[in-house]
Formats: structure tokens, sequence, C-alpha cells
């Protein structure tokens, strides 16, 4: 009985680490709906640097970021690097309100079960803020980058 719980154990372990994106993964192809309703892929932007960042209205650090992000956003070249913010937000109605007051000028969507949205399980999703940068072939190079590591990584 033991070795049967055992195995089981390390089966859903092995599923669950195969669900998370590592370095080297591509992009996945998700479909999900930006604020005025609109469907969007997120490998949109293949053949630039994508930064994905999962946030939330209701998680403080990452209204935080949301600055940083908008002014990053505004200081680089559009033919070179994109942002996607992707909320994990359960209500949509706060998510907008916050892109609003946030002054968000880059594409956003939402995946609307929190923690629990297919995106957060496929790309391993723990904690707000999280971020996955990825090359122009689509390619994973880096999760939860900082500022200087974007720019250094754009500046290449």
């Amino acid at each position: 009985m033991k070795k049967v719980v055992f195995i089981l154990l390390l089966f859903c372990a092995s599923i669950n680490v195969q669900a998370q994106l590592k370095i080297g993964d591509q992009l996945p192809e998700v479909i999900l709906n930006t604020q005025d309703n609109d469907a969007f892929m997120l490998t949109s932007f293949k053949g630039k640097y994508v930064l994905i960042d999962f946030w939330a209205a209701w998680c403080g650090p990452c209204r935080v970021a949301n600055k940083k992000l908008v002014k990053l956003y505004t200081a680089t070249p559009r033919d070179q690097f994109e942002i996607i913010g992707l909320s994990l937000d359960v209500k949509p109605e706060l998510w907008k309100k916050a892109i609003v007051k946030d002054q968000i000028n880059y594409t956003q969507v939402i995946d609307a079960k929190g923690f629990d949205a297919p995106t957060a399980i496929q790309f391993g999703v723990e904690q707000l803020p999280s971020s996955f940068l990825f090359n122009p072939e689509g390619t994973l190079i880096a999760i939860d980058p900082t500022e200087d590591q974007i720019k250094k990584i754009l500046k290449n």
C-alpha cells in the first residue's frame, strides 16, 4: 500500500513539474481577453522581446511594479520590446479600475481564476508579481528579471 501511495505522489509531482515553464521553453499559444473583451494571443508579439507580467489589482507589490513597468515600456522602442500584463484578478471590474488608476499603457489580458487560472498553473506562478521574459524567437530567457537585467538584454 505504501508503495502505491508513493508512486501516485511521485506521478503527481512529475505532472506538476512538467506544467511549469523553464528557461528555454517556448511562449505558449494562449488566447485571453483584453480589458475591451477582445481576444488576444500571447504569441502576437513574436519577433520582439516580450515580458509577460502576472499581477492582480489587490496585490500591493504588483501596483508598485506597474509604475516601474509603465516607465520602462514608455522608454523602450516598440519595435524591440513589448509587455503583456496578465491579471489573475477574479473580479474583472477591479482589474479594469487598476489599469486606469496605474495608467498602464501596454497590453492587458486577464485569466480571472486567481492562482487556479490555467495560465498561472502553466507558467508555474506561485506569487505575485511574477514575470517571464521571452526573446524574439519566443524562447523563455529569464524568470522575474529586474529592470536593469531587462535593459541590459535589450541593449545587446
